[in-house]
């Protein structure tokens, strides 16, 4: 690994973090550790981390709340890791935008892998994908990562941005939700396939009132 990437670990159970940091230090990361949602923002800012592991459960404040304190102050991907497994809250979650998600209790193996996976799909657009992309009124920014619909800005989640690059990339194409789903986290996550219903239900909001 060339240059080491920092990992923020927002997690109060010390003996998971402790087990964390271990993998992700064998694996070339440099960790930071914070045990709750109690002045995150100011850890955020001080460590500029790469990405950040947020455990939604957090003593002092809830994980959510935190979830968006940290994306007010840097735009920063974060993985969601959670005890929760109610469809509710990880739908919610993607739609905050997190980048992914892993529910407890976990393998620290897959953890590491789904952090390398998103610190590569988050370091920029892929050979090939730097172009701007022109559907009708709508415009695609994929190096900026801006969208337009009649020059009006959208305001757009990290997974309605993806959505809409990929299927403005490919117009005409039919996909199928495990499709768009591995256009979004490089996974075929069958079980999650109905997240994108939310997904697409939003960016066809946010299109329309754009378009006035």
């Amino acid at each position: 690994m060339s240059e080491r990437k920092t990992v923020l670990i927002v997690e109060d159970e010390a003996r998971i973090a402790d087990l964390v940091s271990a993998y992700l230090e064998r694996a070339g990361y440099r960790t930071v550790r914070h045990a709750t949602g109690v002045g995150l923002p100011d850890i955020v800012r001080r460590e500029r981390p790469d990405l950040v592991l947020l455990d939604l459960g957090l003593p002092g404040q809830d994980g959510l709340a935190a979830f968006q304190e940290v994306r007010a102050v840097r735009d920063v991907p974060i993985i969601i890791v959670t005890a929760r497994i109610d469809e509710i809250d990880r739908l919610l979650g993607l739609e905050l935008g997190a980048d992914d998600y892993i529910c407890k209790p976990f393998s620290p193996r897959e953890l590491v892998a789904r952090v390398r996976n998103v610190l590569r799909r988050t370091a920029g657009p892929a050979p090939g994908r730097h172009e701007t992309v022109t559907v009708g009124p709508v415009l695609v920014d994929p190096e900026q990562r801006t969208a337009t619909v009649n020059g009006v800005v959208l305001d757009l989640t990290r997974y309605e941005f993806d959505l809409l690059r990929a299927m403005a990339s490919r117009p005409g194409r039919v996909f199928t939700r495990a499709q768009l789903l591995f256009e979004l986290t490089g996974n075929d996550l069958k079980a999650y396939e109905r997240t994108i219903d939310s997904h697409i239900k939003n960016l066809r909001r946010k299109l329309r009132e754009a378009a006035g």
